[in-house]
């Protein structure tokens, strides 16, 4: 899905690129798609860096840290039980969310982005952040959605799960106690 939606996006949107003496891109124009006007908007952009644009430029960093969370996604999945239906979905969103941008990292050097939320509402901090045209001035794309939202599940289940292993350990040791019973 992530990565259909940015061939769509950038096929259906981009009007031009640059490619500047360093090495970095930027998108000089493009068209906009106003899906819910004021709520949701469909622009492209390109991002050499991390979440929220942190660390412009460090491309190798960044596969080299997608690799590490690659190896330990799988690590984490294998080493789940089966019966951990929610977690393994969890970790499959993970993986998704880094494959994505990491195929972009590979192929084109950038992360192609194109959903903006909330467009249509001006930042009422301007003076404190000049940059910041909108409340929410980010654009993102699927892989994004499905590492934000993966990780704050993951931090639910997480916080959630040590008292669901307390009542399936009593309930064991109440089953392990009835066997007992049974057979004496």
């Amino acid at each position: 899905m992530d990565l259909w939606t940015k061939y769509l996006a950038f096929q259906k949107l981009l009007v031009s690129m640059q490619r500047f003496p360093d090495g970095t891109y930027a998108v000089r124009e493009s068209s906009a798609y106003e899906l819910v006007p004021g709520w949701l908007r469909f622009e492209v952009t390109v991002n050499q860096g991390a979440v929220f644009g942190i660390g412009q430029g460090q491309r190798l960093l960044f596969l080299v840290v997608s690799a590490a969370a690659v190896a330990f996604l799988v690590y984490l999945f294998a080493s789940s039980k089966p019966r951990q239906w929610f977690y393994q979905i969890v970790l499959g969103m993970l993986l998704a969310g880094v494959l994505g941008n990491v195929y972009d990292r590979l192929l084109f050097g950038y992360v192609r982005d194109m959903i903006h939320a909330l467009p249509g509402w001006p930042n009422p901090l301007v003076r404190f952040f000049p940059n910041w045209r909108y409340v929410f001035p980010w654009i993102f794309n699927v892989a994004d959605s499905l590492l934000c939202v993966g990780v704050g599940l993951m931090l639910a289940y997480t916080l959630l799960s040590p008292a669901q292993r307390e009542r399936e350990s009593a309930s064991a040791d109440d089953d392990r106690r009835a066997a007992e019973s049974a057979a004496h």
